[in-house]
């Protein structure tokens, strides 16, 4: 080993050599969890058909998000803890438990049992992918890595409905779990060998009370957004009593988080202006991107008519987008140690795709959604790094997984709230738009606008005054997303820009 290296590895750093074998099996991680929901919701609809079960359809989604919401800051503090390899190997074993067992389900309720076992390490492969990034490459060379990270999202983006479409025509639905299997495997094996990184020892105490609150206070709020919607009403008494429920376990969660020896996310880290913004932008980032990225395809298919697989293809752009951006911002960010201008253009970029968006017709040709999906894609790649970058960098070494679970936490938080919102806003606007197309009178037979296939299937003077009303109503779903992103814009003003780290900065010196 050369005297250079020697160095690196002192710091606690890695060479670019082993860096790239390092992210070889990070990225694996990474996969597992960002393919997952993509490829189990264009199956959806067959495995209820052999399953049965339509009514808890949505608790398939359901269950994985909620257990991963909840679990993913106890990843972090855990693996601050005990270390980074053996917790990251400890979630992948987790996540593909979960997915056999998922493979193996003879009836919907397994399937959300063996769901929620997959959530629990799901929670954790992203979380800790990004803290073994802080741990292995300085703040101000993590940009030159950039686009890896937005090669895995991409790739998943468009891989999960053509693979989940391919599975399910041919070997069938229960493959969408099993080739986790394999991917798993491979991240295992490069982790162990190559994954080297020093651990501090230290006393500890698990935090038990307050990972207890944190999982109740989720699943409130959690189930709060999926029943309030569809069963029960925003306003009834059971809705609002897990609305109350989640306040309280806030408000205590926060109350034995200032006492506990061993906080989960611990409250001196909100004294830290970075990381107060970094996570405010990721909380009202992810309640318009998830958004945008789950009812653009819900457009191709039920408007333009394409196949799960067909849609797939049809986000090239917004991959492009993301690639382009994401690399370019990563490469600025190590030349210069800037990174405040990034999540504001991304927010800029983002809040004009999707004005242009909200512009979409029913007979919008391809082209011009492509371009609009690109600019969706860009501004997704100049924010999804750079942040986390900005955090991990204003925290001291020790801090780094905390930190990093916790902008992914309340980014996927803002994710849950935002989808739940879209859907809210999707479904009121498609029952307005429906009856102004049709003068609020209902064709013979009903119309089922919720069901894409059934859609297609409509008589031709029916299903033109359908698709204009769905189209609108996605339309309403762009806009609304607007104001968050707008938001977000004005809180990344109020971002601090502090020196990134270099390789010869100390532990120490990180720390302080």
């Amino acid at each position: 080993m050369s005297v250079r290296e020697e160095q690196q590895v002192d710091s606690g750093y890695l060479p670019h050599r082993q860096i790239m074998i390092v992210l070889s099996g990070v990225a694996a991680g990474m996969l597992l969890a960002a393919l997952d929901q993509s490829i189990v919701g264009t199956a959806l609809p067959r495995i209820v058909s052999e399953l049965g079960g339509l009514d808890k359809l949505s608790w398939v989604v359901t269950a994985y998000l909620l257990t991963s919401t909840a679990a993913t800051p106890l990843w972090g503090k855990v693996s601050d803890l005990y270390g980074r390899r053996v917790i990251f190997q400890a979630a992948i074993g987790i996540f593909l438990v979960g997915s056999v067992l998922a493979g193996l389900s003879q009836n919907i309720g397994q399937l959300i049992a063996f769901r929620a076992i997959q959530g629990l390490g799901g929670g954790g492969l992203m979380a800790l992918a990004f803290s073994i990034i802080g741990d292995v490459i300085p703040p101000r060379e993590r940009g030159r890595y950039q686009g890896y990270f937005g090669a895995v999202f991409g790739t998943s983006s468009v891989a999960g409905p053509l693979l989940g479409g391919f599975f399910t025509d041919g070997p069938g639905w229960r493959w969408i779990f099993w080739i986790n299997l394999p991917v798993g495997v491979v991240s295992l094996i490069v982790t162990s060998m190559a994954l080297k990184i020093p651990l501090v020892k230290r006393s500890h105490r698990i935090d038990y009370l307050g990972a207890s609150l944190i999982v109740a206070g989720v699943s409130c709020l959690l189930l709060y957004l999926d029943w309030a919607g569809s069963e029960f009403g925003w306003t009834a008494a059971g809705s609002l009593a897990l609305l109350a429920g989640f306040v309280a376990f806030a408000a205590l969660f926060v109350f034995v988080e200032l006492r506990a020896h061993e906080p989960i996310i611990p409250m001196r880290l909100f004294r830290n202006a970075i990381f107060t913004v970094g996570n405010a932008y990721s909380f009202l980032a992810g309640l318009a991107m998830f958004g945008g990225l789950i009812f653009l395809p819900v457009y191709l298919q039920a408007v333009q008519g394409m196949s799960p697989t067909v849609s797939g293809l049809a986000l090239l752009p917004a991959v492009v987008g993301i690639f382009s951006t994401s690399i370019t911002s990563g490469q600025l960010m190590s030349k210069t140690g800037r990174y405040k201008i990034f999540p504001i253009a991304g927010a800029v970029v983002l809040v004009v795709a999707l004005g242009l968006l909200a512009t979409i017709r029913v007979d919008s040709p391809y082209w011009q959604v492509a371009i609009y999906a690109y600019l969706f894609g860009a501004g997704l790649g100049f924010t999804m790094q750079t942040i986390v970058t900005a955090v991990q960098n204003a925290v001291g070494r020790a801090d780094i997984g905390t930190a990093t679970s916790s902008t992914t936490f309340f980014r996927m938080m803002g994710a849950a709230i935002g989808t739940a919102i879209m859907g809210a806003v999707l479904n009121t606007r498609l029952e307005h738009h429906l009856a102004q197309q049709f003068g609020g009178r209902v064709p013979s037979g009903g119309v089922d606008a919720n069901n894409v296939q059934a859609i297609q299937q409509l008589p031709p003077q029916v299903k033109d005054h359908v698709l204009a009303a769905f189209t609108s109503a996605i339309d309403d779903v762009f806009l609304a997303s607007i104001p968050f992103v707008a938001f977000a814009l004005v809180v990344a003003f109020f971002l601090k820009e502090i020196p990134l780290g270099t390789r010869g900065d100390t532990p120490s010196a990180m720390a302080g």
